[in-house]
């Protein structure tokens, strides 16, 4: 027999003390949408629900060779990762408020704040956030904390998941949100140079770009900073194995998703959002900060140096309305990191970029297939124009086993026969040609 909390006649007691009926609990509900009496089949063992369930999962299973990109990749993971991150004593660890007992918790995330410092070029990094798209908005709500001022230029070379979050999350703020057109696929200087005036507090880019493109933000640091403005540049972790990295462009603030490093692309998430700054700013910063210390006999310990929470002391004042941060996720990050460790890190990087350049050569080969922008200098993706709709396009290689890329008509006008293909170190040369060979046959 199912658990039941208590009986229908000690409900309608209970209810009659109050003078309402268990109907009168629904009374704002149109009858048309209300089930009514639930009709439920006779139990099951525990071999049979396994196998039911089976069942209905495998209905579900299709094997694609994935070429998607967009901000979420397809990186080889190493099983040591889910080895270690599901040790119970990670596994179930949750919020570290005791330091005298979650000493390991907090050197874990200790260890991946230096990694992500290390990785970025930055002096500072918290716990880690929800996403890639939260850590741009808590980002630019820094930026608004530490300048004072209004106004954020945004460069719609951003990934624009991220951008419908960050205008979704201001809409009802007091926040001037402009926002610029990319200049060949780069960001757009000229455009943003016309907006960035001495109201601006943050300018916003990304390196690689949505459309892959690989950009030197140097010179926009310039300008921010002669502006009294701050740059925030949003990354793609993998890529900073070989690429110049934010702090070394200038950047004041650096985030991006964590999701390639060590994460696997399922429905939605798990998703990690990483933030670093310069030190001058970790007042403004948003979540947690783990430190290290020693104790009253000077052995070393870790502690939260910094949770200015809303649920602290903080109250109104604190810096976000965030209430935990990603810890197991982070734990997958630091794992994959320590796992490949620095020249595993480049080799990872160089082989996605090589595996690309080798793809641009075959895709670019096909008849009516040609780059978007003229700029070849791309980490792991790019932008390619066909000559039909992208979209039927990418639906007709799902048929043949491929998931072809993220069409862009959704987001950008004029745009309908463009296709964003991602490559990583997983994908093969045998790989890169079947999908040329195939969509060559459709075209």
């Amino acid at each position: 027999m199912p658990y039941i909390s208590n009986t229908d006649e000690q409900r309608a007691g209970m209810l009659g003390e109050i003078g309402l009926k268990a109907e009168d609990l629904f009374a704002d509900v149109p009858a048309e949408l209300r089930c009514g009496e639930l009709t439920l089949p006779e139990g099951m063992s525990e071999q049979e629900v396994r196998n039911r369930l089976a069942s209905i999962a495998g209905k579900n299973y299709i094997h694609l060779t994935c070429f998607l990109g967009g901000g979420f990749y397809d990186h080889f993971i190493p099983s040591a990762v889910y080895a270690l991150t599901s040790r119970s004593e990670f596994y179930t660890a949750y919020t570290p408020y005791q330091p005298e007992v979650s000493q390991g918790t907090l050197q874990a995330i200790y260890e991946f704040q230096s990694m992500i410092c290390r990785l970025t070029e930055m002096e500072v990094s918290n716990a880690s956030i929800y996403d890639g798209g939260t850590a741009l908005y808590e980002a630019m709500m820094m930026a608004l904390r530490i300048t004072r001022r209004n106004k954020v230029i945004l460069d719609d070379s951003v990934n624009p998941i991220y951008r419908v979050m960050m205008q979704s999350y201001t809409r009802n703020l007091k926040i001037e949100l402009v926002e610029t057109e990319n200049d060949g696929g780069l960001a757009g200087r000229e455009a943003i140079g016309q907006a960035l005036d001495d109201q601006t507090a943050a300018v916003i880019v990304q390196n690689p770009n949505f459309f892959g493109c690989i950009d030197d933000f140097t010179d926009l640091s310039e300008a921010a900073h002669a502006k009294g403005a701050l740059l925030i540049v949003s990354c793609y972790p993998i890529s900073l194995g070989i690429l110049k990295t934010p702090g070394a462009m200038g950047a004041d603030i650096v985030t991006g998703e964590g999701q390639s490093l060590g994460l696997p692309m399922s429905f939605g998430g798990p998703y990690l959002g990483f933030m670093a700054s310069r030190k001058k700013y970790v007042r403004q910063m948003p979540g947690r900060i783990v430190g290290e210390t020693v104790d009253g006999q000077g052995r070393r310990g870790y502690v939260l140096t910094l949770q200015a929470r809303e649920q602290h002391i903080r109250r109104d004042k604190a810096t976000s309305n965030i209430c935990s941060n990603e810890a197991l996720c982070a734990l997958s990050a630091h794992v994959y990191l320590c796992l490949l460790g620095k020249e595993g890190l480049r080799q990872t990087a160089q082989l996605c970029a090589d595996k690309a350049s080798y793809a641009y050569e075959r895709l670019t080969a096909i008849p009516g297939v040609r780059p978007h922008f003229p700029a070849k200098w791309v980490f792991n993706e790019m932008v390619f124009d066909l000559p039909c709709d992208a979209a039927e396009a990418a639906a007709r290689l799902i048929e043949k086993g491929y998931a072809a890329g993220f069409p862009l008509s959704r987001y950008y006008k004029g745009m309908n026969n463009s296709l964003l293909i991602a490559v990583t170190e997983k994908r093969t040369k045998q790989e890169i040609g079947m999908l040329a060979e195939e969509l060559e046959a459709i075209l």
